[in-house]
């Protein structure tokens, strides 16, 4: 699947903030500057097709913390490929402060 995607350039900045360690939807909005509505259906993209893979927290941990359970995002193998042709295609990624793979 990695040689057939070509992610646009807030995908790509997103599978890219992921690969870099953040790894829940708010800390990926912080990170990239991106609204809620731009990021989580992109997650969701991105999960769909194979790119990223999801987990989420223990409620407990959520409880403890009091606030809403997070669901993590990690890349897959086909993420970390596309990741790779990504930055190829979008130079400016690699510039990108705090975000890098």
């Amino acid at each position: 699947m990695a040689d057939d995607v070509k992610l646009t350039h807030t995908s790509a900045l997103i599978l890219q903030t992921i690969g870099a360690g953040y790894r829940y939807g708010f800390d990926v909005m912080e990170a990239t500057g991106l609204p809620s509505g731009t990021v989580y259906p992109a997650l969701r993209r991105l999960e769909q097709i194979g790119l990223i893979h999801s987990t989420w927290e223990k409620e407990s941990k959520a409880l403890a913390e009091q606030r809403p359970a997070r669901k993590y995002y990690k890349l897959t193998a086909a993420g970390e490929k596309t990741l790779t042709k990504a930055v190829e295609r979008y130079p400016l990624l690699q510039h990108v402060k705090g975000v890098s793979s």
